[in-house]
């Protein structure tokens, strides 16, 4: 089974670097691509989305936001997942994720495990697509 392929849209260097190591030492999984803001995320998925499984997104970015990249994709009818991973993820901000064709919802602060896990569970999903 290849492993899942994933992009991540995140202004922190550190917690990119950070979430990279955890994630690859966890899920069999590769990230191709990083982006620190909405237009970056935008150009790179636009010309890769047919080679990724996940896309992990952070709200708030360098350059426009994280809502903005998932109401552009809601759109172009991507195949991949998305979650988001925020420091902030209020009853409201989850809401609107949501409705914005997030799958999934995780706070960066005591969540990390339970994105594992939903990586984790992706394969079985992604070898069917």
């Amino acid at each position: 089974m290849r492993p899942i392929q994933v992009f991540v849209l995140e202004d922190s260097p550190l917690i990119v670097e950070s979430l990279i190591a955890a994630l690859e030492e966890l899920v069999p999984l590769a990230v191709l691509g990083v982006a620190d803001s909405e237009v970056g995320a935008l150009q790179w998925l636009a010309a890769n989305a047919p080679l990724v499984d996940l896309v992990i997104i952070d709200i708030f970015l360098k350059g426009g936001s994280g809502l903005g990249v998932l109401r552009a994709l809601q759109t172009s009818a991507p195949s991949y997942k998305r979650v988001v991973l925020s420091n902030y993820t209020t009853a409201d901000v989850r809401r609107t994720c949501l409705a914005l064709g997030a799958d999934r919802v995780f706070d960066k602060s005591g969540e990390i495990d339970a994105l594992v896990s939903y990586c984790q569970e992706l394969p079985s999903v992604s070898s069917h697509s």
